[in-house]
């Protein structure tokens, strides 16, 4: 009975995740729940996940990665990129790759992607070539380079963690560093001779301007306001113009004076020009309700949207929401987002989609990018914010500069001792932590924001849900189904059949989800055809990172979705060949480097 209820706990946190009804980390914490409640785990295993190793040590690279990031230490190595970049996609995309790849390694890769997106940006931008050429490459090198070594993901600190409750131990440090090269460089060589050929330019190389990107003509016009406006006299607050109707107000013109955001108390005159964002539609109540006269054929300075736009006390700018956003799931008038950041919404690209009306009301998701406008002070809050990223290089001033050397050393203490075998790589992380705040390399407000509590969250929520499995029986019947089914199979194909498996999970679910899953069931299976258990617990850990084929498949690939223009079957043209090489090549690395 026990298996029975197991297993319909696990059909219906599999229906869950995929159909998304709630965000993961919060189905996890359900699926703890639930397993309590029917009694299959105790409530101290149901909140064990809060304690476990695994879950601690993730926590704390989070924060050792956001001492990197703050201090700038990964800027250092962006000039590389600037003088080995050259001229041809091939070398631009092998360099790239191969600058991020060893980062990874030791730092959360989103972490490294949120630094390298806008100097990609602003390189391509110098090179004058589409950004949609080198964004995907990013984040698949990213994956790829995550592999290299147990702490360069949070995935290979939950395998690491399942593997010592299966009593095999942790993994150390280094302990597939092999197999990650081997499919980091193959992985590499792939998308710098293929990807080229196989990307399209979804974005214009060098367009120049933002504003023509996001098609904004049709949707930024000008009106004035005459004599017999009843606007005159009130403030823009007090005419709710912009609560009433789909517009903004980006400027208001007066006497010849250009008055930028906030203009909420700003009194409005005869003959004022306002520079609205609205449909032609909406342009139309507003004339006829309120008695403006909207501009046949506005002339921008210089030509273009983008100067009156962009000008010396105003800027514009594409900012990424990012996963840990409290923005997410909220509208921007929910967020009152143009008061509390003092800039407007003018358009969002979510992919390959672009929204530009009723903005408002539109629930905001992780990767969407917004294109916004506003006073120059107001990028600086921006630019300061753990929930948005800017798409352009950070000010020097706002990183902590004096302290990178300081980051870096700690780092390489925090890998020197764990590989060493010292002390565990909990204990090195944690006291990592520690030393980025005593340092200064982090303020200890900091490191609260650091952390990606969603997965913090998926990972307390799953683990017991691996623990419900072993306690009833489920993983040890599932397996014994597949020895039964595949009995006369060689190990090989057995090998091949668990990555298969995993690589098909991880796509519909999540990387950390496949592990739980799918390592014990794994493990079992070997131990019945006497077979090695590491062998296929590394099948499994890196099958779940073998994320290539959508834009939801992984956070790095949602984060340049937005950014690159991306559709959602670029991810699949470039990423099923990869996922195809890296199928044949794992599992025979695998019994090449350590037996079956």
């Amino acid at each position: 009975m026990e298996i029975v209820l197991t297993l319909g706990v696990v059909a219906a946190a599999l229906i869950a995740f995929v159909f998304e009804w709630l965000p993961i980390d919060i189905t996890a914490l359900i699926v703890a729940i639930v397993l309590v409640l029917l009694g299959l785990v105790t409530p101290d295993e149901a909140i064990a996940g809060f304690g476990n190793s695994a879950t601690i040590t993730v926590m704390a690279m989070f924060i050792l990665s956001a001492g990197i990031t703050r201090t700038g230490a990964i800027q250092i190595v962006r000039d590389l990129l600037m003088k080995w970049g050259g001229k041809s996609p091939t070398q631009q995309i092998f360099v790239l790759g191969m600058i991020v790849g060893p980062i990874t390694a030791f730092i959360n890769n989103t972490a490294v992607v949120a630094v390298f997106l806008p100097i990609v940006e602003d390189w391509c931008k110098k090179q004058k070539i589409s950004v949609s050429k080198l964004l995907i490459p990013l984040s698949y090198a990213t994956v790829l380079g995550g592999m290299i070594t147990v702490i360069g993901t949070s995935t290979n600190i939950l395998a690491s963690g399942v593997s010592k409750k299966l009593g095999y131990g942790e993994f150390n440090l280094f302990q597939f560093t092999a197999l990650g090269l081997i499919t980091f460089i193959v992985g590499l060589v792939y998308l710098s001779i293929v990807a080229p050929r196989l990307l399209p330019e979804r974005k214009p190389a060098s367009s120049g301007h933002l504003s023509e990107d996001y098609k904004l003509q049709d949707y930024v016009s000008e009106i004035t306001i005459p004599p017999n406006s009843s606007l005159i006299g009130q403030t823009l607050r007090e005419s709710g113009i912009q609560r009433k109707f789909d517009l903004s107000v980006l400027e208001i013109i007066h006497n010849g004076n250009h008055f930028p955001q906030p203009l909420a108390d700003k009194k409005l005159s005869a003959g004022d020009i306002l520079l609205v964002r609205g449909r032609r539609e909406e342009l139309l109540k507003v004339r006829d309700e309120r008695g403006v006269e909207i501009l046949a054929d506005v002339k921008f300075g210089n030509g273009s949207l983008e100067s009156e736009l962009d000008t010396g006390e105003e800027k514009i700018a594409e900012v990424l929401i990012l996963s840990n956003s409290r923005l997410i799931g909220a509208t921007l008038k929910d967020l009152r987002f143009r008061q509390r950041y003092n800039a407007t919404v003018l358009a969002i690209r979510r992919g390959e989609e672009l929204l530009r009306e009723r903005l408002g009301k539109v629930p905001l998701r992780f990767g969407d990018l917004l294109l916004v406008q506003g006073p120059k002070e107001s990028f600086i809050g921006l630019q300061t914010t753990r929930e948005l990223l800017v798409l352009e290089e950070r000010d020097v001033e706002n990183l902590r500069q004096n302290k990178a050397w300081i980051a870096l050393a700690i780092i390489l203490g925090v890998v020197i001792v764990a590989a060493l075998d010292w002390q565990p790589i909990l204990v090195t992380s944690l006291v990592g932590v520690t030393l980025m705040i005593i340092t200064g390399c982090l303020k200890p407000g900091e490191i609260y924001g650091a952390v990606r509590w969603d997965i913090i969250f998926l990972l307390a929520g799953l683990i017991p849900l691996g623990t419900a499995m072993d306690k009833s029986g489920a993983t040890e019947w599932l397996a014994n189904g597949l020895v039964s089914i595949g009995g006369n199979l060689s190990g090989f194909w057995i090998l091949t059949f668990f990555y298969l498996a995993t690589s098909f999970l991880t796509e519909i679910l999540s990387n950390n989800a496949a592990v739980v899953l799918m390592i014990p069931i794994a493990v079992e299976v070997a131990k019945t055809l006497s077979l090695n258990p590491l062998a296929f617990m590394f099948a499994v850990t890196f099958a779940a990172s073998n994320s290539y084929l959508t834009p939801i498949g992984y956070q790095t690939n949602t984060m340049v979705y937005g950014p690159g223009g991306y559709k959602f079957l670029d991810f699949t043209r470039v990423g099923l060949p990869l996922n195809l090489i890296l199928t044949i090549l794992t599992p025979l690395s695998i019994v090449w480097l350590y037996g079956l």
